[in-house]
């Protein structure tokens, strides 16, 4: 054979990618198999086996953007329909298929997108949490649903009808389509910030396609994380959604959510005040009977009849205890004056003790005083001489003829004047 006649092994990968990108069944792809070596599904794109059931044969798989193209998270060993295209990569010689398209086999792949995401949330426990109690006498009731719909119809008529005071408030939100999430999780957001006794959330019958907002995993976690409390409502009632088992309540049907969210009604509020009205008037009754019961048995009493047989035994004790009390008084009366008399003659006693030795040195004193007293020598035909300015005159020298003076006595004063002087 000629030399010519040989190719490089680059010329035939180029042959062979250029042969399957023109031929029609290698250009799209419909295969079948099961899912082997997965790789990390953390990356963007999406790298693993796919293999006869039987494995036989293996080719390899890749899809890239995968998260944005797949409702449902592939698993080792599942069985999938995939459509792609052939591509040889050059530099190993090898081929692949590039996946457009994979759904599982057999199953829908939102519902197994469904059955997914359920079992991971189940795992965490979020479905079995504790449920919030609905308020029995809600004043405002929030209503997330489309404006457009009846579900916010068929619950204001029930709430006006069952319990009139309460106020529904419609929250519009985008309840299908791309928009859905978004705009429910602003709603729910809404509800905590204003205060809301009660929410109900919901939208009418559809298929899962329909309803799959209400399956978001994002708005699941957000209404079991919710501070109110909260009643789903999602599609009829052989309709069932991630939101209904992580509500407080769920609802077949709005109205049924209305009345889940009204307890306690106005006739129930009328006929209960009508009974504890009648059960008051009852106890009231029996209480009156029972007392006017006490109050006969207390006036047939004897004792009521002569009340002075109530005190009479007081009014002796009394008696006794006021003589017994005037005799202790009269005695403790001598006593005191018997007391007061003696204190008062020994008091005067020792009084006349003390103030002897004193009285005989005041005698004794007053007798001294007296041999020496001006009014004695007086009494004995003397008197004093005193000049104008009341002093006493010594001396005939002391006065000069003419000059006034005064004369003291024993028993008074005389006024006299200086004559001259007297000569023997």
């Amino acid at each position: 054979m000629e030399e010519s006649q040989y190719v490089t092994v680059s010329a035939l990968t180029k042959y062979l990618s250029a042969k399957f990108d023109r031929d029609p069944h290698l250009g799209k792809v419909y295969l079948t198999g099961e899912i082997s070596n997965l790789g990390n599904r953390r990356s963007r794109h999406l790298y693993f086996s796919i293999k006869d059931p039987e494995e036989k044969a293996v080719i390899r798989a890749a899809m890239f953007s995968y998260a944005s193209r797949l409702k449902f998270e592939p698993e080792e060993g599942m069985k999938i329909q995939a459509v792609g295209r052939v591509q040889i990569y050059e530099p190993a010689g090898s081929y692949s298929i590039i996946l457009e398209q994979m759904t599982p086999a057999g199953v829908g792949d939102l519902f197994l997108a469904l059955q997914q995401l359920k079992d991971k949330l189940a795992k965490e426990g979020l479905f079995t949490t504790p449920k919030r109690a609905i308020p029995p006498l809600p004043k405002r009731i929030a209503v997330i649903t489309s404006p457009t719909g009846a579900v916010v119809e068929d619950v204001a008529k029930t709430v006006e009808r069952r319990l009139p005071q309460a106020q529904v408030v419609l929250l519009p939100a985008v309840v299908q389509g791309d928009g859905a999430v978004p705009s429910l999780l602003k709603q729910l957001d809404r509800v905590d910030q204003l205060g809301f006794d009660t929410a109900i959330i919901g939208r009418g019958g559809g298929s899962i396609e329909d309803l799959w907002a209400f399956n978001d995993e994002a708005l699941v976690r957000k209404v079991a994380a919710l501070k109110t409390p909260i009643i789903a409502s999602v599609g009829h009632e052989t309709d069932n959604t991630l939101v209904d088992l992580v509500a407080d309540q769920r609802a077949a049907t709005p109205t049924a959510a209305a009345e889940l969210a009204t307890p306690i009604t106005k006739q129930n509020l009328i006929d209960r005040v009508l009974e504890l009205s009648s059960r008051l008037n009852l106890a009231g009754q029996k209480l009156i009977q029972q007392k006017q019961q006490d109050l006969k048995y207390v006036i047939d009493r004897p004792i009521m009849k002569q009340p002075d047989r109530l005190y009479a035994a007081y009014q002796q004790e009394v008696d006794s205890l006021e003589k017994r009390l005037v005799q202790a008084f009269s005695r403790k009366t001598d006593q005191a004056k018997y007391q007061k008399q003696a204190l008062t003659e020994r008091l005067a006693n020792q009084q006349s003790q003390l103030l002897r030795p004193y009285k005989e040195r005041l005698s004794l004193a007053a007798a001294k005083l007296d041999l020496v007293s001006p009014l004695k020598i007086l009494s004995s035909g003397y008197s004093i001489v005193k000049d104008p300015e009341g002093r006493v005159v010594k001396s005939k020298n002391d006065l000069a003829t003419g000059q006034h003076v005064s004369l003291t006595f024993a028993d008074g004063q005389r006024q006299a004047e200086i004559l001259g002087e007297e000569h023997d």
